[in-house]
């Protein structure tokens, strides 16, 4: 009976011992997979106030898209065009990252967001929530819900 127990205990101890290293790692691998995706985010964000076409259409899939209010942009290419489009049309871009909250492949960006409109220098604010899906590192699904209505919380 004794000797049942302590080979018992020595397989518990293994288990344990499996169970805590192989946790660790599922964390750590967890960890910098949430940094890529909250890096990407941060990548997004400068694009868009730099008004950099070529570096936010570089953090997409090839098939990635943005969708925002009336618009659906498919393709790293598509992607490329319309901010080059943007970036004539508007100036001065603001962004205040808010939060960001991640689960598995997915996060969800709350941020404040300003620009101006060149032609009629009218200056345009909102508030904006963004589901932002990933595969591969490389984002593949960018998706806007404005509120343009609410002031601005500073």
């Amino acid at each position: 009976m004794r000797e049942n127990w302590h080979s018992s205990y020595r397989w518990l101890k293994l288990a344990l011992l499996f169970s805590i290293a192989f946790g660790t790692v599922i964390f750590a691998n967890q960890y910098r997979k949430q940094e890529t995706m909250r890096t990407l985010i941060k990548q997004a964000r400068d694009a868009w106030v730099a008004r950099d076409a070529e570096a936010l259409a570089r953090l997409f899939t090839l098939d990635g898209e943005i969708i925002v209010p009336g618009q659906r942009w498919q393709g790293q290419v598509k992607i490329r065009e319309e901010v080059t489009r943007f970036a004539r049309d508007y100036s001065d871009v603001k962004i205040n990252i808010k939060r960001i909250i991640i689960e598995h492949n997915q996060a969800a960006v709350e941020w404040n967001y300003e620009d101006t409109q060149k032609a009629t220098n009218l200056r345009n604010q909102a508030d904006d929530v963004i589901i932002v899906d990933f595969k591969d590192g490389r984002i593949s699904r960018w998706r806007e819900y404005f509120d343009t209505k609410t002031p601005l919380v500073p």
